[in-house]
């Protein structure tokens, strides 16, 4: 029997809607519910939504593909993938498996680790800016400070690096209904790769301690046995991926974390009485609303779940938003607790291959800004008609949150 209970046309799932930005938990309900395996024929795309399903599919590079790109928009572009900035997030093994090996000697959890005063001082530098009364926790806080931090490791200029936000933020926005770049976007996108292509110009004339000079130095073992160094391209790639994962993850999980607290303030005061609840708190945040609400893959072959087959060649969205809010995987899914155990089975920061290079560093800045915030405003109000939420292809969470700080 089936498990696929209801047409295609039965439900609506636009991923480039309004109402999907503006809250997609209910229309995740659905398709665990009724299509499990669903099928948009006006974009062409399937949707996996159960976390049973999703999670093994992430982990299965050699039927879901990367190599076309992570985005519907990118999946579905006439362009050939090899005519694009290679990215290590758009490879399949065995390139990506190489690729993945040289990152993995920058990201070490010592390496990581000892970004911690580093990380600490950037975050109390814009604490000690806001107003101590009312500020927007997005706009004044957690969207500035996490690009001073990844732009910092890979040698950004500080003067450099909130220019640079901006540039890698513009790609990202969409208008209700858009699903193509808008013109200000493929402008930005020429602005940030003239920018990084000079920076490793300079680099390679006269390195540094950072990140983008150590790229340089290495050499990577190539398909052909012989071995090489990285070429402009790739550290390209590299420096683009990292700062722009790097600063929207955390920044939109904290907006998230403002909101969702202020609705279960008791968490909030605890948290604050014991702040050893702050790493089960940000894992719980990934699970239960966190930013990336879908990868995309491409299926190499016809692919079948729940009595229906998805044809080779088909762009496949991962709904990893909609698998860990699935109460077949997750008890009592829909309640968010801070002290819910963690299973290690958290997609927030992706899953197999493919989990974020920079998902130590990002939890070790959620961690630490999570205690500045418990510091700056342990008692707030939402300002909720200031809230305006994200319209970002693929990632949900807002731009604006304004609190009110009880003193």
């Amino acid at each position: 029997m089936t498990d696929t209970l209801v047409s295609d046309d039965a439900i609506d799932f636009d991923p480039f809607a309004a109402e999907f930005h503006e809250d997609p938990h209910p229309l995740y309900r659905r398709l665990r519910d009724e299509a499990p395996v669903y099928h948009n024929p006006r974009y062409g795309f399937y949707a996996l939504s159960r976390y049973a399903d999703v999670a093994p599919a992430m982990k299965d590079f050699d039927a879901y593909s990367s190599a076309r790109g992570i985005t519907l928009e990118q999946v579905l572009a006439p362009e050939p993938p090899d005519q694009r900035i290679p990215m290590i997030i758009m490879m399949d093994p065995p390139e990506h498996t190489r690729m993945r090996k040289l990152v993995n000697k920058v990201f070490t959890p010592r390496a990581i680790s000892e970004l911690e005063p580093m990380i600490t001082a950037t975050v109390r530098e814009f604490a000690e800016r806001l107003d101590p009364e009312q500020f927007d926790l997005v706009e004044d806080f957690s969207t500035l400070f996490p690009i001073e931090v990844i732009t910092t490791m890979l040698g950004v200029p500080r003067e450099d690096r909130q220019q640079l936000r901006a540039w890698l933020a513009a790609p990202l926005e969409r208008a209700p209904g858009q699903m193509e770049l808008s013109e200000e976007g493929k402008a930005a996108v020429i602005e940030s790769t003239m920018f990084y292509a000079k920076l490793i110009a300079e680099r390679r004339a006269n390195p540094q301690d950072d990140m983008i000079s150590r790229l340089i130095e290495v050499e990577v073992d190539r398909e052909d046995g012989s071995t090489t160094r990285l070429t402009d391209r790739e550290i390209l790639g590299f420096a683009a991926l990292l700062a722009g994962a790097g600063a929207e993850t955390v920044a939109k999980v904290l907006g998230i974390a403002t909101v969702i607290f202020a609705d279960h303030p008791d968490q909030w005061r605890a948290m604050h009485a014991d702040r050893s609840l702050i790493p089960g708190a940000f894992e719980e945040l990934l699970r239960y609303d966190g930013p990336v609400q879908y990868d995309v893959r491409y299926s190499r072959r016809d692919i079948t779940l729940h009595d229906r087959t998805i044809p080779a060649q088909s762009p496949v969205l991962m709904l990893l938003a909609s698998a860990t809010r699935d109460p077949r995987s997750f008890a009592d899914a829909d309640r968010f607790d801070i002290t819910r155990p963690f299973t290690g089975n958290n997609l927030g920061l992706g899953y197999g291959i493919h989990r974020c290079l920079g998902a130590a560093l990002a939890r070790l800045e959620g961690r630490i800004a999570l205690n500045a915030m418990l510091d700056l405003m342990p008692e707030y109000e939402l300002d909720r008609a200031g809230l305006r939420r994200a319209h970002v292809t693929s990632v949900g969470g807002w731009t604006n949150v304004p609190v009110r700080v009880h003193r």
